[in-house]
């Protein structure tokens, strides 16, 4: 089963970005402890121009790691046919206990990958290259995060077994089931919601104070994972069962399927990109301080929040737009007259 072409790309994703961010560690030691741009020194000049080639290939590197994440979910849907018992991605992640593992560490990947690679655009804006240290000395966390990463996924990968009855996502995303009953899948779905237009709504106003007065990114970023840990728990609680039209179906992952539109996407897409665009504009605004990035920092600053802000507006709209189009009444209409001004429960 490892001989499938797709856990082949991410194998081989895996092991190549890997070894490429490994392999950079000596150099970015190398350039914590003697980068000096007042040196006019050999050593110094050849730091500079390895750094071009270095953050290049990091780049590369990172955006595949970016990417696998998606052909990750997808590949896990698509193999969900191969096992007894699974019907979408969370019978396949759930055939030994590195799948979800897997899932939520490639996540961390993504985020961490995203952060720095706002952090790289911003240094590479500085004509002295005022965030170099910072960078590097993040690939010192992101490298071993990467292999732990890639570990968990060959394990996984290798401990695939077409013999083995995988669970149906039924059974662990269903809110009468021991697993959810306390978690997302239980939790009122008016609550869930209100919770997500509530972050949204944060977020916004957050993001256009950051637009108009050029502060307050910092908290933007922070109120951007916020809306993103919102919403995912509101997919669960609300959004997927208006996709289903059946009230007790709660899977994240069925959503993703073509007999659905595919919608799963049109929701994950703009969501992870928009929380990470977040962060990003968090990482840009502290860099205005230095005087060779006063005028580029607050410039990506704005693209990050704004594209964030446009982000999850357009999760909004498409989470408003599966909620009118569903045939489900899910939430009574006098239950909403409780989250209303002056309404009664």
């Amino acid at each position: 089963m490892i001989f499938q072409p797709a856990i082949i790309a991410l194998l081989l994703a895996s092991l190549v970005g890997t070894m490429m961010v490994t392999a950079s560690l000596p150099f970015a030691v190398r350039v914590l402890r003697f980068w000096d741009t007042a040196s006019g020194s050999e050593s110094q000049l050849e730091m500079e121009k390895r750094t071009y080639l270095v953050s290049t290939l990091l780049v590369v590197v990172l955006l595949s790691e970016l990417a696998s994440l998606i052909l990750f979910v997808f590949n896990a849907d698509r193999m969900s046919s191969l096992f007894v018992g699974a019907m979408c991605a969370v019978g396949t992640l759930n055939v030994n206990e590195f799948g979800f593992p897997t899932l939520y560490l490639k996540i961390i990947v993504f985020f961490a990958a995203s952060a720095w690679l706002v952090l790289n655009h911003v240094d590479s804006r500085g004509f002295d290259y005022p965030l170099v240290r910072v960078k590097y000395g993040a690939l010192m966390i992101l490298a071993p995060l990467m292999a732990v990463a890639a570990g968990v996924q060959l394990a996984y990968f290798l401990g695939l077994r077409a013999d083995v009855i995988a669970s149906c996502c039924s059974t662990l995303f269903s809110g009468a089931t021991q697993v959810t009953s306390d978690k997302l899948a239980a939790i009122a779905p008016e609550a869930s919601l209100a919770g997500l237009v509530a972050a949204l709504g944060l977020v916004m106003v957050a993001g256009r104070r950051a637009l108009a007065t050029g502060k307050g990114a910092v908290v933007f970023a922070l109120l951007s994972l916020v809306a993103f840990a919102m919403a995912m728990e509101a997919v669960v609680a609300a959004i997927s069962v208006y996709v289903y039209e059946l009230p007790h179906h709660h899977c994240p992952f069925c959503i993703l399927k073509g007999e659905y539109g595919h919608v799963g996407y049109a929701l994950y897409l703009p969501l992870f990109a928009a929380a990470a665009l977040g962060l990003g504009g968090g990482i840009a605004q502290p860099a205005a301080r230095i005087q060779s990035l006063a005028e580029a920092a607050p410039r990506i600053m704005r693209r990050c929040v704004g594209s964030s802000m446009a982000g999850f507006g357009l999760f909004g709209a498409v989470t408003v737009w599966l909620i009118w189009r569903s045939h489900l009444i899910l939430i009574e209409p006098e239950r909403l007259l409780f989250f209303l001004p002056g309404g009664q429960p």
